[in-house]
């Protein structure tokens, strides 16, 4: 046994990488187990394994103690002292207690265990290799299928392409090599899982890469993708490099590169746009191959209205609203699609709403007036004053015009009599006497108007 078990943990490490040290740990703690099973032992042992002989020994360890209370675990010191004087309490001896007959149910016991182990180091084993491939391309060849999934040989292990992460319009053979991306590594208590895709958008992210030397080397960076898987997909691009267009760079000479990747997902279209950090020139681009008039955006809710022809509608939407769709999970934005009329409609029902709004708030306003506030008169009558003053001041203006207005005519006539050498003093004077008498009856007129504005002051201030 010893020998072909050497041999054994040989040959394991070679062909599984299972450390001869993971065995032997396995080994002992399998043995140790048989032995309290076997022989109904429930005393303290250590199975020894030796790596170099292959003989293995069981031995029984006790701790020295004053006083011996359990003869399977402990020894008393007195005992003790007869082995080796250089025993004290507290240290531990060991004794040998390998049984003549440690066969065949302590071998095949120990064998299951031991198994057990191995499949266990080989779990972790495999997890620890694959978990650096999360998220990474590998070529694997198809072993089964069922109803819903497919099984892939990835390497050491059977990775599962589920129904989900299929392209739906892909269909494979037996022993058939595809690519597939590595989307999960799990461990389960059947051993290291592993999910693949087809897909995921991560999986054309990757194509990508392996096609663009630019993008790979990071001067050309995917900003976002919107994937369908087996019918469209759009890719946001942008270049760090001024002289570099990062469109055409991953369309490549003829095409070439972007047929390439086409050519692995079965014929899936592909929209490859321009990244722009301003959000209405990237939705523009997102929304190729129709032409956008103008983006208004809602920045509260993170939404935009895309206005683009009346002829374009339908380019714009897509077929099943496919094209909308995918330039929303390109941007980020909630995009709402209306032509030209549409949006001029819209715009004309928002002025209506708002002037309807306005109105409202005015009456709402007047509404909550209160009808029976008392009014406050200290303002009114503090402006009284203000308008007698200026009647008054008005009066003596008038009262001086008419005066002015007296002696000029006068003159006149007076004027107008000597140039015809009518010199009658008589005359004269009875005309000066009209002018003064009209023109007393107009100023004692005013001063009565004058008179009365003062008297209404008065009264006002009296109140």
């Amino acid at each position: 046994m010893s020998k072909e078990l050497m041999a054994a943990m040989q040959l394991l490490e070679e062909e599984k990488g299972i450390k001869p040290e993971v065995i032997k740990e396995a080994l002992e703690s399998a043995l140790t187990l048989a032995y309290k099973k076997n022989y109904d032992q429930a005393q303290n042992v250590e199975v020894v394994f030796d790596e170099k002989t292959g003989e293995i020994k069981v031995y029984s360890v006790k701790e020295v103690v004053e006083v011996n209370y359990d003869s399977t675990l402990e020894i008393s010191l007195e005992e003790a002292l007869k082995i080796n004087r250089a025993y004290e309490i507290g240290d531990t001896i060991k004794f040998e207690v390998t049984p003549k007959d440690f066969g065949r149910i302590a071998t095949q016991t120990a064998k299951h265990v031991v198994m057990q182990r191995i499949r266990e180091a080989e779990r972790d084993i495999i997890y620890e290799e694959y978990i650096d491939y999360e998220d990474e391309i590998l070529t694997g060849t198809v072993e089964r299928t069922d109803q819903r999934n497919v099984y892939v040989n990835i390497g050491r292990v059977e990775a599962i392409l589920p129904a989900s992460e299929q392209i739906p319009t892909e269909e494979f053979e037996i022993e058939e090599r595809i690519k597939v991306y590595v989307a999960k590594v799990e461990r389960t208590s059947k051993g290291p899982q592993i999910v693949i895709s087809r897909a995921h958008p991560d999986f054309l992210r990757r194509l990508f890469e392996q096609e663009v030397p630019e993008i790979y080397d990071g001067i050309v960076e995917i900003k976002s993708i919107a994937r369908e898987a087996g019918d469209r997909s759009k890719v946001a691009v942008y270049s760090h490099e001024a002289n570099i267009d990062p469109v055409g760079t991953c369309v490549g000479p003829r095409g070439s590169r972007v047929q390439s990747i086409v050519s692995e997902l079965n014929g899936e279209n592909m929209d490859i746009v321009e990244w722009n950090e301003d959000p209405a020139v990237f939705i523009r681009n997102a929304m190729n191959p129709a032409e956008v008039i103008e983006v208004a955006f809602n920045e509260d809710d993170h939404t935009c209205i895309v206005v683009v022809p009346d002829s374009q509608l339908s380019l714009a939407i897509g077929k099943r609203g496919q094209n909308a769709r995918l330039a929303a999970r390109l941007t980020g934005y909630k995009i709402d699609i209306k032509s030209e009329t549409n949006y001029a409609d819209y715009l004309a029902e928002q002025a209506d709403l708002q002037a309807t709004q306005a109105d409202l708030d005015g009456e709402a306003a007047l509404d909550s007036m209160d009808p029976e506030e008392p009014v406050q008169m200290g303002d009114a009558v503090e402006d009284l004053p203000d308008s007698a003053d200026e009647s008054l001041i008005a009066a003596d203006d008038l009262v001086n015009e008419s005066v002015d207005e007296a002696e000029a005519l006068a003159d006149l006539r007076l004027q107008q009599d000597q140039n015809e050498q009518v010199l009658d003093p008589e005359e004269v004077e009875d005309q000066i006497s009209e002018v003064e008498e009209s023109t007393e009856t107009d100023y004692e007129t005013l001063v009565d108007q004058v008179q009365a504005s003062e008297e209404s002051e008065d009264h006002l201030d009296s109140e």
